[in-house]
């Protein structure tokens, strides 16, 4: 069955020298992406590129475009993070060996060189802005909508036994 990311290159195919530009809109099937941003299940994606046929496959040059979404790593709100890379990839013909990618019949499905490339672009710890202060360590109020938000001292409660206790300087010794 054939997928979003699958490219016909009927006109390509052992035409060394012949090359064409493509579009693609793809809705992702399977979101991907790490813990904590990715290109969602049904968000879109467009793949525009250049085919090119070689002796040894097809050279596929392509940008692509969408938007990942996640939570900021430091005060956990949602971020939008806009997906926009390049890659160029050789997809062999069938019999050759030292390739990753091949070509399927036909055609060439771009998929797994879109995970490939997409994934490791997407930032390692997303902010929903560079100067977020993040959460509150004592209650989990976002500081950015509370700039002004403190708690008075907090005693360590392994030391609270000794507050009773006077310091020598607290009482007068008899002379």
């Amino acid at each position: 069955m054939p997928t979003p990311y699958e490219i016909s290159i009927r006109d390509l195919a052992r035409r060394p020298g012949d090359s064409r530009p493509f579009h693609l809109d793809v809705d992702v099937a399977e979101g991907f992406g790490n813990a904590v941003i990715g290109v969602p299940t049904g968000a879109q994606l467009q793949i525009d590129g250049r085919l090119e046929s070689l002796h040894d496959g097809v050279l596929v040059t392509a940008e692509v475009d969408g938007t990942a979404v996640g939570e900021c790593v430091r005060c956990l709100i949602a971020v939008e993070e806009p997906v926009q890379v390049d890659f160029q990839e050789l997809f062999a013909y069938p019999g050759t060996s030292d390739f990753d990618y091949f070509i399927q019949g036909d055609s060439l499905d771009l998929e797994q060189v879109v995970r490939d490339t997409v994934v490791p672009a997407l930032p390692f710890q997303p902010v929903c802005q560079e100067d977020c202060e993040g959460l509150c360590p004592v209650c989990g109020v976002r500081l950015l909508d509370d700039p002004g938000h403190h708690h008075d001292a907090q005693v360590d409660p392994r030391w609270a036994a000794l507050e009773g206790l006077s310091s020598p300087g607290d009482e007068q010794l008899p002379e």
